[in-house]
């Protein structure tokens, strides 16, 4: 009896054991499982919650009117590469990685990056604030081929079509190259110069000649180097662009310039420039009158500037008419629109001139 009550107990307690076990085994699985729930959810409204914050970053940047800070770009940016990635197929993931990898050590990443994940803009970048202007299809867009594009041993940039080289040489000049001796200059296969023909000053607004003009005019011509000249601008108004204008015209008659009468449009950070406080639609407007007076006369009108002069100081809608000649220091250049000339660097090397340069290249012969 005694032996019978014993099993009995025995076969009681592994019962319950058993029964204890599978309780305790099924709460820890439901344990596990309200964890991975948890988890779960945890990684939603995370994700949810970065969503909300990148919604929020965008908005508020449409809210600027493209002008965006360092921080909210970081913010821009973050959100792009990890949308790429996600989006990216896994045989392009390592291809996207590179690509990124490659812009974050090249230096100037933030800007090459951006201009990579928003092909569709022009973006720029300009005391400590980052610009995208959507391209527009109103305006006439440049042809170039970038892979069509060559820099010599030399520095020099050349462009090609058809393995045939199109492009042609040329400089700009001022007092500031001190005596030219353009007869090396012209054997260095220098085809055409811009000669800066005068300046009004950015406080009085006197208007001044270059003091090198008549000999570099004369003796570009002597040896037969096409001629353009350039103004540099600080007109307040109508009057004075129609001023400068006559200047030159003025100054030119005596002299073949076959090359574009160029206004030379630059932003003066001195606080005591006299142009410092024009709005976007007076600068414009003073451009136009300056190069109707120029076309009136029968020469080429042109407008010189870089990408800050073109999309922020100017209307470039307004200009559609004038050829441009564009400035920017690199190997690759970085605008949509149509422009005939390229400034691509001011430390370029020619004979006869025994300081730097700056160095062009237009893509047609642009004598009139």
């Amino acid at each position: 009896m005694q032996d019978n009550n014993l099993q009995m107990r025995t076969k009681g307690k592994k019962r319950r054991r058993r029964e204890n076990g599978i309780m305790f085994g099924s709460i820890l699985l439901c344990l596990v499982t309200l964890s991975a729930i948890t988890l779960c959810m945890f990684l939603v409204f995370k994700y949810r919650a970065s969503q909300m914050e990148t919604e929020e970053v965008m908005l508020e940047l449409e809210s600027l009117q493209n002008k965006y800070t360092q921080e909210e770009v970081d913010a821009l940016l973050n959100s792009k590469i990890e949308e790429t990635w996600l989006q990216a197929s896994e045989e392009k993931e390592a291809e996207v990685l590179n690509e990124i990898k490659e812009m974050m050590i090249s230096g100037g990443s933030a800007i090459k990056m951006l201009r990579y994940f928003y092909p569709d803009d022009i973006v720029m970048a300009d005391s400590n604030n980052y610009y995208f202007f959507p391209i527009l299809d109103t305006l006439e867009h440049n042809t170039y081929i970038k892979d069509n594009f060559e820099c010599t041993d030399e520095g020099l940039m050349e462009y090609y079509e058809n393995d045939a080289l199109i492009s042609h040489k040329g400089i700009d000049v001022s007092k500031y190259q001190e005596k030219i001796d353009w007869e090396k200059v012209a054997d260095d296969d220098v085809e055409y110069a811009f000669i800066r023909l005068g300046i009004r000053g950015y406080k009085e607004g006197v208007i001044s000649e270059d003091d090198n003009f008549e000999y570099n005019i004369e003796n570009a011509l002597k040896n037969d180097v096409a001629v353009g000249v350039y103004f540099f601008t600080q007109a307040t108004s109508v009057q004075e662009a129609e001023e400068e204008a006559e200047f030159v015209l003025d100054k030119i008659k005596d002299y073949d310039v076959t090359y574009p009468i160029v206004l030379d449009v630059e932003e003066i950070s001195n606080s005591n420039a006299r142009t410092i406080d024009l709005t976007v639609e007076e600068r414009t407007e003073y451009c136009i009158a300056f190069c109707d007076k120029i076309k009136q006369a029968g020469y080429t009108p042109m407008i010189y500037g870089n990408l800050k002069t073109f999309m922020l100081m100017l209307d470039i809608e307004k200009l559609e008419e004038y050829d441009k000649w564009f400035a920017q220091y690199d190997t690759e250049v970085y605008f949509p629109y149509e422009f005939k000339v390229w400034q691509y660097t001011d430390s370029g090397s020619v004979e006869g001139i025994g300081v730097n340069v700056d160095m062009n290249i237009s893509f047609e012969d642009l004598s009139k």
